[in-house]
């Protein structure tokens, strides 16, 4: 690789994180102006009565996904910008489990999809919390493995996106049980590609 390609590559990775979670980032933007407006409809009523784990977790998971792609470039503020990204990922962790339990689910969603919601959301929580105890143990390397599979398990929606679009426009709309099934897919899809990447850098 020459030198002048490198600095092209290594942007490659955090531009394609950035487009993966562009459509949750906009929906969430969408979803906040509503909640701010009060334009209720019969698909967001749910949050209306208890606005707070819905905001919590909108604007945790936007800055987690957004500012963990940038982590990627490992350049001089990336200590600083991990300082935030935890907080951040736990707070989107914690709050999509409450919201799972707690805010009545809608018709295009059942009892397993909120099982995976607990699964992928207390899975997440762990990966932070390890990332973290081990960079205060100064083991960067797994630090680097927990943070990257809490960063793709964040990553869910954006690959949910992608993968339910994909059946969509093959197979038509999924009822419940497919659609729980395709999202799980998309998560297991996520970490299938982070320990990928973990195992590549571990053998370089």
């Amino acid at each position: 690789m020459t030198t002048l390609a490198r600095p092209r590559w290594r942007w490659q990775v955090p531009t394609a994180l950035l487009t993966l979670t562009a459509v949750p980032v906009l929906a969430g933007a969408f979803r906040v102006t509503q909640l701010s407006t009060g334009a209720e409809t019969t698909d967001n009523a749910r949050f209306f009565a208890d606005p707070v784990p819905a905001l919590l977790h909108i604007i945790g998971a936007s800055l987690f996904c957004v500012l963990g792609a940038f982590q990627f470039l490992r350049g001089p503020r990336h200590r600083m910008m991990g300082r935030l990204i935890v907080p951040c990922g736990l707070v989107a962790a914690l709050s999509g489990m409450w919201m799972a339990v707690v805010y009545p689910l809608p018709s295009y969603d059942g009892d397993l999809i909120m099982v995976l919601r607990l699964v992928f959301g207390s899975a997440m929580a762990t990966a932070l919390v390890l990332g973290f105890v081990a960079v205060r143990q100064r083991d960067f390397a797994t630090h680097r493995a927990w943070m990257i599979r809490g960063y793709a398990i964040g990553q869910g929606a954006g690959s949910q996106a992608v993968v339910v679009s994909l059946w969509v426009g093959f197979a038509g709309q999924p009822d419940v049980q497919t659609r729980a099934v395709l999202l799980g897919a998309a998560w297991v899809l996520n970490l299938v590609v982070a320990e990928w990447i973990i195992r590549r850098k571990v053998n370089r």
